[in-house]
């Protein structure tokens, strides 16, 4: 039993025929209707190993989604990466020299030295014309979907707004550098562009890509830009009785490489006791700081000092 492919199932989708984009950069596709309305942005493929949204604006595309009011964009982000993926290793095709999702900054065009530096500065023009941004990812530990809004209102209220998924999570990021999520006009408390973070499951599962196409489904109807009656119904599953919002209060990030957890923690979890020990990091313990902490995306995956391992929350 090979427990990092055995539950691999969802395999990478043919991009050959939309490769090239439509707008001169390669795997940006943008659709302008006639009428005015919002910039909608939304990506796939910022880690080369998490397929589902992928698949989501492949099935877009395929259906010839176009907007009614404003701007659609679909990109697929770090194609440099997708294009090492084997099944047999899917996670050494996370990134190729760096997390695309870590990059994003003010000084981005100084720095542009690494694969994944200068694939951003590609797509920080459509980044920053959006006014709605839905990013679509997949997580490497089984779990269930989730949600991440950020820190300001009006994200939160767009997640419960959308319905889905149950699991909803206010953070505020990664020491290790700023996501697309929180890059310039989406990071303003003052300003109206909105942001979400869409964790669709555990990368390689056949349902990533269903939730994947129902958050897709769910966001480009919440910002007009497409009316529910010309998606196909297929796309939509059923919503959950009611949403669980949780806001993280600290993130264990390694210091070692010498982690590990006392026990296979879940996404959700609610681990009841003040100072249950969570695991080890080079012998010494980290652990619950409050009663009923909810867990957040543990993963040992991709190691090294400064990587966030876990994040914990409290029930908002």
């Amino acid at each position: 039993m090979n427990l990092e492919t055995d539950h691999w199932r969802l395999r990478p989708p043919d991009l050959s025929p939309w490769r090239a984009g439509n707008t001169g950069t390669e795997g940006v596709w943008s659709f302008r209707a006639a009428a005015p309305g919002p910039s909608v942005l939304v990506t796939a493929l910022v880690h080369g190993n998490e397929l589902c949204g992928a698949w989501a604006l492949l099935d877009a595309l395929e259906a010839g989604v176009k907007p009614r009011c404003g701007t659609l964009t679909l990109a697929f982000c770090n194609l440099a990466a997708f294009d090492r993926f084997d099944v047999a290793s899917p996670y050494a095709s996370r990134y190729v020299d760096e997390d695309i999702n870590r990059v994003w900054g003010d000084d981005l065009a100084a720095r542009a030295s690494t694969t994944e530096q200068r694939r951003a500065l590609e797509l920080q023009p459509y980044v920053e014309r959006a006014d709605w941004l839905l990013d679509l990812h997949s997580m490497s530990e089984p779990g269930p979907p989730v949600m991440l809004t950020g820190l300001l209102p009006r994200n939160l209220a767009l997640a419960r707004e959308l319905g889905a998924p149950e699991l909803v999570i206010a953070d505020a990021g990664h020491a290790q550098g700023r996501r697309m999520r929180d890059h310039g006009r989406f990071a303003d408390p003052d300003g109206d562009a909105r942001a979400l973070l869409l964790e669709c499951g555990q990368h390689g599962e056949l349902a990533s890509r269903d939730v994947a196409l129902d958050g897709l489904a769910r966001f480009l109807v919440a910002s007009g830009c497409v009316s529910k009656d010309t998606l196909p119904s297929s796309w939509w599953i059923a919503p959950p009785a009611a949403q669980r919002v949780c806001r993280v209060t600290d993130a264990i990030a390694a210091k070692t490489v010498n982690v590990r957890f006392a026990q296979r923690w879940t996404t959700g979890e609610v681990v009841p006791e003040a100072g249950t020990v969570l695991g080890w990091d080079d012998g010494a313990p980290f652990a619950t700081p409050y009663a009923d902490c909810v867990l957040v995306m543990p993963s040992l995956k991709n190691l090294k000092p400064g990587v966030t391992v876990l994040r914990l929350a409290r029930a908002a």
